[in-house]
């Protein structure tokens, strides 16, 4: 074994070097996780079959009109495009780079019909079921009535009592998307690069619901936006890609909400200032119950459901 000293020379001579890449590598690891958020909502929404009528009930009739959309754009857009694009780019990338365009300018014609009237009110309700079934019902608590005798986290969510959005229906979007689509054009780069400038404001969009709840001023927010900057990018790439794909888009808008709040769950577990021992399902509702000076049903609570428009 070495002697003390000669082990102090050598990590000396190694500090560079760990400072030279634990940068890039946390950056990459930041990525991954967040970039992970997507693909986990997915997994955790198909695993609580008390989600599925947020989706079957609204979506799955404008999934069968997306269908149509994509159907009519693939028919008579698609060979002119690729006729166009196969001149710059040879039949095989044109294959590729049309494909992402059609998709892009479905995505678009989607957005402004439906998302922002029809979808949002679903995402909100898998956005706090998601945090209600992590344990974080006190956020929801002043902005919806809750019924805490519920069997599962859906059916405790009822009416909001404030706005609720789960991102804001954006005119600056849509044109943005339009502005960016010819990016597709380019070859190599172009198709990358619209998901992930796209994809970026997606991200960001993603946590509007967890600012309002948290109540968080336009400050607040900036200073939040900046701080995970880099992660949204990936959340909201991966995002992107997934709205991106035919028919299942809607559905995957609903996932990826359940998975900015398993993400939301994440941040505030880290920054609790007592870490806490997780409580069951029934001692979290007795404690809520407690704090909110319930001692009986809510009975004179108006149910709420989700077909109500």
């Amino acid at each position: 074994m070495p002697p003390t000293n000669e082990v102090d020379v050598e990590a000396g001579r190694l500090a560079p070097v760990r400072r030279v890449f634990s940068r890039p590598i946390n950056d990459v690891s930041r990525a991954l996780r967040a970039a992970s958020y997507p693909l986990r909502g997915i997994w955790y929404f198909l695993r609580r079959p008390e989600f599925y009528p947020l989706f079957a009930g609204r979506l799955l009739p404008l999934s069968i009109i997306s269908f149509l959309v994509y159907v009519l754009l693939f028919t008579f857009t698609f060979p002119l495009q690729l006729a166009f694009l196969a001149i710059f780019h040879g039949w095989a990338g044109a294959i590729i780079n049309t494909t992402i365009l059609v998709l892009g300018e479905g995505l678009v014609i989607i957005q402004a019909l439906f998302e922002g009237f029809f979808v949002d009110e679903a995402r909100v309700d898998v956005f706090d079921a998601t945090l209600i079934d992590k344990g974080y019902l006190d956020l929801l608590v002043r902005q919806r009535v809750i019924f805490l005798d519920a069997p599962n986290p859906v059916k405790m969510l009822g009416k909001p009592t404030r706005r609720a959005e789960y991102q804001p229906w954006s005119l600056v979007q849509i044109v943005e998307m339009i502005f960016f689509l010819p990016l597709n054009l380019i070859p190599v780069v172009g198709v990358p690069a619209f998901i992930m400038i796209t994809g970026t404001r997606l991200g960001k969009l993603s946590h509007h619901r967890w600012f309002t709840l948290k109540g968080m001023t336009k400050k607040e927010i900036k200073r939040e936006l900046n701080l995970r900057s880099w992660e949204y990018v990936w959340f909201g790439t991966v995002a992107m890609v997934l709205n991106l794909i035919p028919i299942l888009s809607f559905f995957f808008l609903l996932t990826s909400a359940a998975g900015a709040a398993l993400w939301v769950a994440k941040i505030q577990d880290e920054t609790r200032p007592v870490p806490e021992p997780p409580l069951t399902p029934a001692e979290h509702i007795a404690r809520m119950r407690a704090g909110m000076g319930l001692t009986g049903p809510q009975d004179n609570m108006e149910a709420y459901h989700d077909d109500e428009v």
